[in-house]
C-alpha cells in the first residue's frame, strides 16, 4: 500500500508538471490546452505518453531549410509586388484579383507565396480522369518526376503508377518520391525496391526511429502534389488507391477535387516539394538547378498563389486564407469538406457571414471514415445550421474535396480539410486562385454534387436522438486532438 501511494503521488507530480509545460511553455490555445488537460485528469499515466506520442509541439523547430532558395529571386519578387500593392501601381487584370487584393498582400506577407498569373488550370472530380491524365504526364516527362502522397497504397493503382515511375527512372529521368510514414504505414520499403534498383530515390516523411515509437506521428505530411520537369503540377485530395477510384465498396464513388496546374505556380509547388524532400532525406539532397525551375512563360492567364501551412509555422496560413476569403464575402460562400470541425475563429467568421446576409452552402459526406470526426463534423453543421447556412449531405459515395468559392469569383481547392487537424497539425497546401472562370467550373460541379445530396434542415437537425447527441458533445469536446 505504501508504493502505490508513493506511485500515486509521482503520476500526480509528473501530471502537475506536464501541465504547467503545456500551459506556459507551448503557449497553445485555450481548447486544445484544456483537452490535453482534460486527458492527464481522466489518464494521469497514459495521458503522459498519449502527450508525447501526440501533443508535442513543432512550432519552436526549424523543420525546413534549403539555403539555395535564395537563389530563386524570390525576396525580389516578393518585395515589389508588396510595393505595388502598398503604393496602388499593382496592375490587375480582373474584377477577382482587384477585389482580393489584401488577401494576395496577407500571403505575400503571411506566407512569402508569391502571385503568378501565367497559369492554366485543369480541374478533375473523378479519380480515374486523374490518374489517366497524371500517367500520360509522366510518361512524358524529359527531366525529372516529384512525386509527393499522404497516402500510396499496394494495390492496382499503386503498382500502376510505380512501375511507370520505374521504366521513366530507366530512361534517365530522375524520379523522386516522397509519403508520409503514417499515411502510408502499409506500404514497406520492398514495393519501391526496383525504383531504387533503376536510379530513383524514396523517402518517407517522418519516419519512426525508435520501435514502433514516433514522437512525431501526430504531425502528418497531408500534402499531395507532383511536379514534372518543373512545368506541370498536380495538388488536391486524391492519394494514390484503388479507392480513389471508386472500387472501395464501403466507400462507393470517390468524389474530389484536384488540379493539374501548369504555369509560374509549378515554382512555388517545386519549391515547397524541395523543402519536404530535403527536411526527410539523408545524404540525397536537392541542390538547386536552373532546369528545375524553367523560365518559359506560362500560356494561360489565371492568377494563383500556392500557400502552404504546417505546425511549425508561426502562424496558420491556410486558416488564414480562409477566414480572409470568407471575410470578402458579399454575396456566396461554398464549401465542400470531407471533415468539418473549424475553431472557434473560422467557425465565428462563417456564422458572421450567415448573419450578415451571405449565402453560406457547406457540404458534406454521408458516412464516415473516421467516426469521432464525423460526429464532431455534424455537431459544428448544427452551429450554422441555426445562423442560416444551408448544409447538404453527399449519398452518392463519399466526398473527400477541400474547396471553398466566395462569391463566384475567387476560390481555394488544396489538401486542407475544415478541421483543426488540417489548420493546424497537418503539413498542407492550397492553390488560391483568383479567376470567375475557374470559380464556375467549382460551382458548376458543386451544383451537380447538390443534385446527388440531400438538403439537412435545421428542424430535422433537432429531432436527432439524445443518443446522437451525447456521442456529438463528446466528439466536440475532444475536437481540438483528433
Amino acid at each position: 500500500m505504501h508504493i502505490f501511494s508513493i506511485l500515486l503521488m509521482l503520476v500526480t507530480i509528473l501530471n502537475i508538471l506536464l501541465a504547467a509545460v503545456i500551459v506556459f511553455r507551448e503557449r497553445r490555445d485555450a481548447s486544445s490546452t484544456w483537452a490535453w488537460l482534460l486527458v492527464l485528469v481522466f489518464i494521469p499515466l497514459g495521458g503522459f505518453f498519449l502527450y508525447l506520442l501526440f501533443g508535442r509541439n513543432l512550432s519552436r523547430h526549424r523543420l525546413f531549410q534549403w539555403d539555395d532558395r535564395k537563389k530563386l529571386g524570390l525576396e525580389k519578387t516578393l518585395k515589389s509586388q508588396m510595393k505595388h500593392l502598398r503604393d496602388g501601381s499593382f496592375e490587375f487584370c480582373n474584377e477577382p484579383e482587384r477585389a482580393s487584393q489584401d488577401l494576395i498582400y496577407m500571403q505575400l506577407v503571411n506566407n512569402e507565396a508569391p502571385f503568378s498569373r501565367d497559369n492554366s488550370v485543369e480541374i478533375f472530380t473523378d479519380g480515374g480522369k486523374k490518374f489517366e491524365n497524371l500517367i500520360q504526364d509522366i510518361e512524358r516527362a524529359e527531366h525529372h518526376i516529384h512525386l509527393q502522397y499522404y497516402i500510396i497504397k499496394k494495390d492496382n493503382l499503386g503498382r500502376k503508377i510505380r512501375d511507370v515511375l520505374v521504366e521513366k527512372a530507366k530512361q534517365g529521368v530522375k524520379v523522386r518520391v516522397l509519403y508520409d510514414e503514417l499515411g502510408s504505414r502499409r506500404l514497406t520499403k520492398r514495393f519501391f525496391s526496383e525504383l531504387r534498383k533503376a536510379g530513383g530515390e524514396v523517402e518517407v516523411f517522418f519516419p519512426t526511429r525508435f520501435a514502433f515509437i514516433n514522437f512525431r506521428m501526430n504531425y502528418r505530411n497531408h500534402r499531395k502534389i507532383v511536379i514534372i520537369d518543373g512545368k506541370i503540377g498536380y495538388v488536391g485530395g486524391f492519394n494514390v488507391g484503388d479507392e480513389y477510384l471508386g472500387l472501395n465498396p464501403r466507400f462507393g464513388f470517390w468524389r474530389d477535387t484536384h488540379l493539374k496546374i501548369q504555369g509560374t505556380a509549378v515554382h512555388s509547388m517545386q519549391t515547397r516539394f524541395i523543402l519536404d524532400w530535403n527536411q526527410a532525406s539523408y545524404g540525397h539532397d536537392i541542390d538547386y538547378d536552373p532546369v528545375l525551375f524553367p523560365e518559359e512563360i506560362g500560356k494561360g492567364a489565371i492568377g494563383m498563389q500556392i500557400v502552404t501551412s504546417g505546425p511549425e509555422s508561426e502562424w496558420p496560413q491556410i486558416k488564414d486564407g480562409y477566414i480572409k476569403m470568407i471575410s470578402l464575402a458579399k454575396h456566396s460562400i461554398t464549401i465542400q469538406t470531407p471533415y468539418f470541425i473549424p475553431d472557434a475563429s473560422l467557425l465565428d467568421t462563417l456564422r458572421i457571414a450567415c448573419h450578415s446576409g451571405v449565402d453560406v452552402k457547406i457540404m458534406i459526406p454521408n458516412k464516415p471514415d473516421h467516426l469521432f470526426v464525423y460526429w464532431a463534423s455534424l455537431s459544428n453543421i448544427g452551429d450554422l445550421l441555426k445562423a442560416g447556412a444551408k448544409v447538404y449531405i453527399y449519398d452518392n459515395g463519399f466526398i473527400h474535396a477541400k474547396s471553398i468559392v466566395v462569391d463566384d469569383e475567387i476560390s481555394s481547392v488544396g489538401t486542407a480539410n475544415f478541421d483543426i487537424r488540417s489548420l493546424k497539425l497537418n503539413f498542407e497546401i492550397n492553390a488560391f486562385i483568383y479567376n470567375k472562370t475557374i470559380a464556375k467550373k467549382l460551382m458548376d460541379a458543386f451544383h451537380e454534387d447538390v443534385k446527388l445530396s440531400r438538403k439537412l434542415t435545421w428542424e430535422q437537425y433537432q429531432e436527432r436522438s439524445k443518443w446522437i447527441r451525447f456521442r456529438e458533445s463528446i466528439s466536440r469536446l475532444l475536437s481540438p486532438l483528433l
